[in-house]
């Protein structure tokens, strides 16, 4: 199978290419390097890679780009509440226009499978606080970030049956890890980092709850959408993570400490969140038989360590 993956040179992008080409896809690129591209050279070689620079925004570069795959896989995004809120007009043409287009473009070139990435961030605030939130339940948006995706999702799952293309919105936990392209600003690494090499940390409304998943396990997500048998998997929405890697902000900080004891850490109230959720990933798991490989524990070990090496530039300041 061909697979073209928007997106592909970034945070998870970079790791979802590596795996498709090591399982034996074929894998097409499409990115505009905002970030640059250094987290393509360890495929840049492989015969099955090929690489598409431009803008989603662009459609003669996105119907060339959608010539001959067979699957695509949408993550290229303005990526965050804060981006979004920085430049929301870009946001609303990247998130939502581009992205409505992008499936146009796909039905028309013959795409069997469509992958989007959305993200857990649509269920807002849990009306129970003691509960879980699943699939089902009703999406409160309270960023543009989140509108956008929840936008894109009704239109591309709206119509059901009777889209040409097999549709599947995956909605992401937080995600934490080490990739080729690494981020900093996803609270595990942005928590781990502070206190590892900085020494402190500022927590704002440490009581509320998010769920978290490696970036090595949202690629063995869209693997397992890919492999997925069509009646499975068209026309769903699928949470990606696992219900026990639900943490709120201050355990986070708990379990951080066996590798930043020293560090200062302070609290900061809120009262409220707009966001506050725990997530069930029961779904995916009976479903598609899929199961995290990685616990925040991991990937809070592999982010320390890749901090104390001195992989990462020193702090502000510091020698």
């Amino acid at each position: 199978m061909k697979v073209l993956v928007t997106g592909g040179a970034g945070y998870i992008g970079s790791m979802l290419v590596g795996r498709l080409l090591r399982e034996g896809y074929e894998v097409r690129v499409l990115d505009a390097l905002l970030y640059g591209g250094e987290s393509l050279l360890p495929v840049w070689s492989d015969p099955a890679f090929e690489f598409r620079g431009g803008d989603i925004r662009d459609a003669d570069i996105v119907a060339s780009a959608m010539q001959g795959v067979e699957a695509v896989v949408h993550l290229a995004a303005i990526v965050g509440d804060p981006a979004c809120a920085r430049a929301p007009e870009l946001a609303r043409a990247v998130n939502l226009h581009a992205s409505l287009d992008l499936i146009d473009a796909a039905e028309r070139s013959g795409v069997r499978r469509f992958i989007f990435a959305s993200t857990c961030s649509n269920y807002g605030r849990m009306a129970d606080p003691e509960g879980y939130v699943t699939e089902d339940s009703p999406l409160a948006p309270v960023s543009l970030y989140a509108e956008t995706k929840v936008a894109v999702e009704r239109a591309l799952l709206g119509s059901g049956p009777t889209r040409a293309l097999a549709a599947t919105a995956l909605r992401f936990a937080t995600v934490f890890g080490v990739s080729a392209r690494m981020r900093f600003d996803l609270t595990v690494n942005e928590f781990t980092l502070s206190m590892v090499r900085d020494r402190r940390l500022v927590v704002f409304g440490e009581q509320f709850w998010r769920p978290y998943v490696h970036v090595r396990d949202v690629a063995g997500a869209v693997l397992h959408v890919l492999r997925a048998p069509v009646a499975s998997v068209g026309g769903e929405v699928f949470n990606v993570g696992s219900t026990t890697q639900n943490f709120q902000k201050r355990q986070l900080v708990d379990l951080i400490r066996g590798w930043a004891p020293d560090a200062d850490v302070e609290y900061v109230a809120r009262r409220e969140d707009p966001r506050d959720y725990r997530v069930s990933f029961a779904k995916i798991s009976e479903r598609l038989g899929f199961a995290t490989t990685a616990t925040v524990r991991d990937g809070v070990a592999e982010v320390a360590a890749l901090v104390s090496a001195g992989i990462v530039p020193a702090a502000p300041g510091t020698a």
